[in-house]
């Protein structure tokens, strides 16, 4: 299986995003540290690493690490918010590394929202450059968008701004923001969207980056809300593909591997006929309504056909259909979940290296930026995350 790792490289981060669902915390790591992780993606056989944080190029040895796992065959791509990436200096130098992709997450071209969102001004034109210069140096460049209340009406906006301004732009994901974790959950009245909120804008959105020939993805939205486009569906695919997930998170969680990919369904999804691939409404923080969840009664094997014979999906297998549906009979139904409530978080990997350390001087910093964040979220009006005892117990 072509699966994809996730290694949290930081915790913190030079913007304030009021709906951050990884925020700060007192772990470090060390390259030995890193490499240890890198290590294990490549003993369980993964595709590639995306390295992630917080804000990954916040850390020092983040050019080494991605050297490190490019020279361990790994596929290695990078999520930022790209205000360092704006640097042609620093883009140069991922390059070089083997960085092969990187996700800039930019979640309105509209400045005065975009500024709300990020708790930071002036970011939007620096992610516009981070762009840029990714492009300038061969590394392919994608753009990630979090769904939220705050842009949940244009979505298709934002596209037009990107096919118009960033031609060189050729892959596009949205996430529906998570409720359950970090500043995200103490603010959901802020930041949470109906589904019905986003549901026409994020329709036009992908209607026309299809018809401009260029990929997407989406992460955490219903196939009810999909459309045309269940095939692009992130659960969906992994639900038919088989595969797995496993994220290092610089926290208390440490390693988890994923393999179920189902979270809540409401009771009408039991007659829904795209209900075994489907991976629900994502939900651990009792945010979204499942009275929103609607059956579809359409074929679900063009779905899985089109998934199955996607040219521009590097991690596709050379299935059948009809090799697929009897594989799917036999291990399908453990991929999504069979209860009608939340799905419980992936368990903890145990046999995963240790995920970074807490040592006194990561307490200090994490102490520090608590006090810091403490100001930015008095300033901005939004509700700072629990944190840690200051003794970082």
């Amino acid at each position: 299986m072509a699966n994809l790792g996730y290694i949290q490289v930081v915790r913190h981060c030079n913007h304030f995003c009021g709906f951050c669902s990884n925020p700060a915390t007192p772990y470090v790591h060390t390259l030995e540290s890193m490499q240890a992780l890198v290590d294990d993606l490549v003993a369980r056989d993964y595709f590639g690493v995306i390295l992630t944080g917080g804000e990954p190029t916040l850390h020092p040895e983040l050019p080494a690490i991605a050297a490190y796992a490019s020279g361990r065959g790994l596929d290695v791509r990078l999520i930022t918010n790209g205000t360092r990436l704006a640097d042609p200096a620093f883009a140069r130098a991922l390059a070089d590394a083997g960085v092969r992709r990187v996700h800039v997450s930019i979640y309105s071209v509209v400045p005065e929202v975009e500024a709300r969102l990020r708790g930071a001004p002036d970011t939007l034109d620096k992610a516009f450059a981070a762009l840029e210069r990714a492009h300038e140096v061969g590394i392919d460049v994608h753009v990630n968008c979090v769904i939220n209340r705050l842009n949940a009406d244009h979505l298709d906006r934002n596209i037009r701004h990107f096919l118009a301004h960033h031609p060189y732009v050729r892959h596009f994901v949205w996430n529906n923001l998570d409720p359950s974790m970090g500043r995200a959950e103490v603010n959901q009245a802020e930041f949470v969207p109906r589904l019905g909120q986003f549901e026409l804008s994020l329709a036009r959105a992908m209607r026309l980056l299809h018809a401009s020939g260029r990929t997407f993805r989406v992460e955490k939205v219903p196939l009810c809300y999909m459309g045309e486009f269940a095939w692009a569906s992130t659960e969906t695919r992994k639900i038919v593909k088989g595969e797995e997930r496993v994220v290092h998170f610089l926290d208390d969680k440490q390693t988890v591997r994923q393999t179920a990919w189902g979270h809540l369904y409401a009771p009408a999804c039991g007659v829904c006929r795209l209900r075994p691939i489907c991976g629900g409404l994502f939900d651990r923080g009792a945010a979204y309504d499942p009275a929103e969840l609607a059956p579809q009664f359409v074929d679900p094997e063009p779905i899985v056909r089109a998934i199955l014979d996607d040219p521009s999906d590097p991690t596709v297998s050379d299935r059948t259909l009809s090799s697929w549906r009897d594989e799917f009979r036999r291990h399908g139904a453990a991929r999504t979940a069979v209860s009608a409530g939340p799905a419980a978080a992936p368990p903890r990997a145990p046999d995963a290296p240790a995920v970074g350390q807490i040592t006194v001087e990561g307490v200090r910093l994490y102490q520090a930026r608590r006090r810091a964040e403490a100001r930015k979220a008095d300033a901005l009006g939004v509700r700072q995350e629990p944190g840690r005892d200051d003794d970082g117990a």
